[in-house]
């Protein structure tokens, strides 16, 4: 059955079958041809090149001739200790998890341990939705030791995956890496591309869930899913068997990829299903219930030849209709579900290199131009047209009534997708995961911010608990502890240097403060009383900008001034990390909080987003980041003079960088009316 394709890739699939002709390779089929298409973005010569080293990769590591049903591989595949998951990330790309502490070197050897591999990894490629969206790789470490560890195979895995695999490599994730791990991940980061550099994370057991849903993991990475691992070795066994059969009907004897039938997708009720290949009735078929139960405790077979057709947003704990966020907004909805992205609409499933960046732009000029058009009503109004347009998820989870007291505003709730969760100190109570933060995307980094409430007296140890998890250097505060004689935020770090505060499992100790005209910075030491180890931790608070409105007289040299001082803060403390961060190049989170943590919250994200952008692109697109904040992070930019703020500070951004040599913008106040409230 045939995958369909647009006309510009059926001609790359006959130029790319054409050239492995011309080379000698006849036995390849048009399935395989699309798989290391899809993995090279249907660029031939990459692909062709990709092709080469997997089947120098194959015939070297004794990869062309498996035998799944005897041993030693049977019993390989029996220990679990790899495994493809019936769950897919937000991005529906597909998990697959090697469990270092299953893993004994002296007891198998490269090759059987290899082959287990690539035989469940071409049986997860069957599916379309794999090879389009890729393969993230668990690589968990928990319980492991010395004696566990393979340095010589774990550098066959990688760069079989970075360069002889016909899969989109999107993250490796290694969980709880023991120290003694540090000096030979620092020699394998060598042999990946700097490209790929990136998407390689050591990440604890906690801070796994900013990188894959929650509900897609296992129990035993914190997750929620139970897998069978036997299921999914029968599926395997099917589909196996059934390519064979397939190939000998075509007359076709591909050894060097074994699943070479790629069904076609069909949609039905919401939910992607597959024409399957292998042998089996649509009773084994998996079905899926319309609740979250009945996804993650699948009674029947979990697997198809499309390893799962869900789709998780990130850090997804809510309802799902069918297999879609029940968010309300039905476009939206389906724009999650397609994986695709216009600029101005939400999704959770993007790229590093997709976020911030990539959508609809305009020049400085050209937005200079379009305010003096616009004026400041029309700006307003455009404004209203964002706030008015509803939820982009739900508030399950901040509604529960544990959880409701750790909410600073009963109307400032966070959401379900997008939610930062810590890590469950009550093991009965899952409630104790919960704090009213969402992560927010930054220019070319997911996960960039969290946004916060400002912290509660009663949560002033989860505020700490999830700065340390999430691996944070850099506090931003852009609200004094009270304003107009109301409270707005906890003093939750010590206000004098030298002073020390003890706040849950965590000590937080001034170690010196310096005071700037418009913002104050206190460098922190932050212990984690249980292990007694430290970081240092940057607190930059903005004391010029009052509580629903603009920083004094709508000045945004003050706070452009500040943002520079908080990306140089980042990336000082950044340096001194080291290797110990194996993560994107901007670093973990900055958290970022005002009061409800979504007005000046907001606007300082955008400005963040937009100027990394102008820098890098030379253009802008403030209505499109504020609509993709507001979808992490719901009700930001909270007043109509915020957004206009954003515009105009954008204008003296340029102005001060030199892309525009003036900014002047005669008449734009003059229809101006008080849009306080």
């Amino acid at each position: 059955m045939a995958v369909a394709l647009s006309p510009d890739q059926e001609l790359a699939t006959k130029a790319f079958l054409d050239a492995l002709g011309e080379a000698g390779a006849t036995c390849v089929s048009r399935a395989t041809a699309i798989k290391f298409l899809f993995a090279r973005k249907f660029d031939v010569a990459r692909a062709h090149a990709l092709w080469r080293q997997h089947e120098a990769t194959r015939r070297r590591e004794g990869l062309t001739k498996f035998e799944p049903f005897e041993d030693p591989l049977k019993t390989e595949l029996a220990t679990g200790k790899f495994t493809i998951l019936p769950t897919r990330d937000a991005t529906g790309a597909a998990i697959a998890v090697f469990t270092a502490n299953k893993h004994f070197p002296t007891q198998t050897t490269h090759q059987t341990t290899l082959q287990g591999v690539v035989y469940q990894l071409d049986v997860a490629l069957q599916s379309l939705e794999t090879q389009r969206a890729g393969l993230v790789f668990i690589y968990d470490m928990t319980d492991s030791k010395y004696t566990n560890f393979d340095y010589e195979l774990s550098q066959k895995i990688l760069t079989m995956l970075k360069g002889g695999y016909p899969a989109k490599l999107k993250k490796v994730l290694i969980v709880t890496a023991p120290l003694w791990f540090k000096a030979p991940f620092r020699i394998l980061r060598l042999f990946v591309r700097e490209k790929l550099r990136e998407r390689v994370h050591t990440v604890s057991a906690p801070q796994l869930g900013a990188h894959v849903p929650r509900a897609s993991l296992p129990r035993q990475l914190g997750g929620q899913l139970t897998p069978d691992h036997a299921a999914w070795l029968e599926h395997c066994r099917n589909c196996y068997t059934n390519n064979i059969q397939n190939n000998k009907l075509d007359g076709v004897i591909d050894e060097y990829v074994i699943s070479n039938y790629i069904p076609p997708v069909k949609t039905q009720n919401g939910l992607i299903e597959h024409e399957v290949a292998c042998d089996m009735t649509s009773d084994r078929v998996a079905r899926l219930g319309d609740n979250q139960a009945d996804i993650m405790h699948i009674s029947d077979p979990p697997y198809t030849c499309d390893t799962s057709p869900l789709r998780h947003s990130h850090g997804y704990n809510g309802d799902m209709k069918g297999g879609h966020i029940n968010s309300g907004d039905e476009d939206d909805t389906d724009l999650i579900t397609r994986g695709t992205w216009s600029s101005g609409e939400a999704s959770p499933g993007l790229s590093d290199e997709e976020c911030g960046g990539g959508g609809a732009g305009e020049s400085a000029a050209a937005l200079l131009a379009r305010l003096r058009a616009l004026g400041r009503r029309g700006l307003v109004a455009e404004y209203d047209d964002i706030r008015a347009r509803p939820p982009h998820g739900t508030f399950h989870h901040a509604k529960l009534p544990s959880n409701v007291a750790k909410n600073r505003y009963t109307d400032v709730l966070c959401y379900d997708h997008s939610r930062v969760l810590l890590s469950q100190t009550d093991p009965d109570d899952p409630t104790t995961d919960y704090i009213n933060a969402n992560y927010v995307d930054g220019y070319k980094q997911k996960n960039a911010f969290i946004c916060t409430q400002g912290p509660l007296p009663k949560t002033f140890g989860d505020f700490w608990r999830m700065v340390w998890e999430q691996g944070s250097l850099v506090v931003v505060m852009t609200t004094r502890a009270t304003e107009r004689g109301r409270v707005k935020c906890g003093q939750y770090w010590p206000a004098a240097a030298g002073a020390r505060a003890t706040h849950g499992a965590f000590a937080v100790a001034t170690e010196s403060v310096d005071a700037h005209e418009d913002y104050v910075v206190s460098h922190l030491l932050l212990t984690d009383l249980r292990t007694e180890q430290t970081r240092r931790v940057w607190h930059g608070q903005y004391v010029r900008w009052p509580d629903y409105g603009v920083p004094g007289g709508g000045r945004a040299q003050p706070v452009l001034r500040f943002l520079h001082h908080v990306r140089a803060a980042q990336r000082s403390a950044l340096h001194h990390l080291g290797d110990k961060w194996a993560g994107h190049s901007r670093g973990p989170p900055i958290v970022v909080h005002c009061s409800a943590g979504i007005g000046r919250t907001g606007t300082f994200i955008t400005l963040d987003v937009c100027t990394s952008r102008l820098a890098a692109e030379g253009t802008v697109d403030v209505r499109g980041t504020v609509l993709r904040v507001r979808a992490q992070r719901a009700h930001s930019i909270q007043m109509p003079e915020q957004y206009v703020f954003c515009h105009l500070a954008l204008l003296e951004y340029a102005v001060m960088q030199g892309y525009l040599e003036s900014a002047e913008l005669n008449g734009f106040d003059d229809d101006n009316e008080d849009e306080s409230e």
